[in-house]
């Protein structure tokens, strides 16, 4: 296949690029910064979109600034605008190809769902988010992102060129400076301890499921608009850390009360909410369509995701 992933230079991108680079699929990653890879990277614009992605099979949008980062003004409209307007241009383009993608899929995020600890949330019958009594602002803007994010994504009907909204979970892999390394650190340090309250629900998705569930829903042709890719079980974030902690080997996590999580975060230029909030996100579709996870419960994909982890480290020393 030859498959298009416009801002594919993140983490996600690159665990995706890297997957199927491997499997020999014909890859481009459209990015503002061109950096040399084992797969063709050209710098975004549209007119460079339009050229690779006439004839593709697959165009996988990524497109978004990152949310690890403090919410003011200008964050949050660069947050807004990467999305929206990267969105809004790439249905420009793609509904002007005589020969468009079979199939797009654009990322989205299981935030969209509301503060959850009561009852999981699917695609069927989850509720979103937004206004719920005592929240920080800061979440009520997440959710507000990720609403208009796949309005505009679904605004444009595309009868040659099925869309597929990614509501991916935390998506956790070996690589350096992505989640898992972050959280790992912390239980290292003995730092990795319940954080707030404990009680809040971490939805989570290991790198190979995500790359299957992906190659997945491009086989698929039955199924359109909004997934959850996440594992089927969701754990609150007491018994995440803990899981997390036993994998390593590390006797002692201390605990991070809310206080001091916001001081951190501060101090860290980043946002609570991404270890606050309580996502209690399943693959309700996926499930019931026939998806097997290879790594559905935590305690399988914490010790496979050390092991790796490992692995990788003594391979570079």
């Amino acid at each position: 296949m030859r498959i298009v992933i416009p801002g594919g230079s993140g983490q996600v991108g690159q665990i995706l690029a890297r997957h199927f680079h491997a499997q020999n699929h014909d890859v481009i990653v459209l990015s503002r910064s061109v950096k040399p890879a084992p797969w063709s990277v050209l710098r975004w614009n549209a007119a460079t979109a339009g050229d690779v992605l006439e004839r593709a099979d697959v165009c996988i949008n990524l497109i978004g600034r990152s949310v690890n980062c403090r919410y003011d003004e200008a964050n949050r409209r660069e947050i807004y605008d990467s999305r929206i307007l990267s969105t809004r241009l790439l249905n420009q383009v793609v509904g002007s190809l005589r020969h468009p993608p079979l199939v797009w899929l654009n990322a989205s995020t299981a935030t969209i769902y509301r503060h959850a600890f009561d009852r999981d949330m699917d695609e069927a019958t989850g509720e979103m988010g937004g206004g719920e009594p005592g929240a920080p602002e800061t979440w009520n803007f997440s959710i507000r992102v990720a609403r208009d994010w796949e309005s505009e994504f679904f605004n444009t009907q595309m009868p040659r060129t099925r869309k597929v909204a990614l509501r991916s979970a935390l998506t956790l892999s070996p690589d350096r400076d992505g989640i898992f390394s972050v959280l790992s650190s912390l239980v290292r340090y003995g730092l990795g301890g319940p954080m707030g309250a404990g009680s809040q629900y971490v939805s989570w998705i290991h790198e190979e499921d995500f790359v299957r569930a992906v190659e997945w829903l491009i086989a698929h042709e039955e199924i359109n608009g909004a997934v959850n890719l996440a594992s089927p079980y969701p754990l609150p974030n007491r018994d995440f850390m803990r899981i997390l902690r036993e994998a390593w080997g590390a006797p002692i996590g201390l605990p991070a009360p809310a206080w001091l999580l916001e001081i951190g975060t501060f101090l860290m230029r980043t946002e609570s909410e991404l270890v606050l909030k309580s996502r209690r996100v399943v693959p309700g579709r996926m499930r019931d369509a026939g998806f097997k996870f290879r790594f559905a419960g935590w305690r399988d994909a914490a010790e496979d995701l050390v092991h790796r982890w490992r692995q990788i480290k003594s391979g570079a020393s």
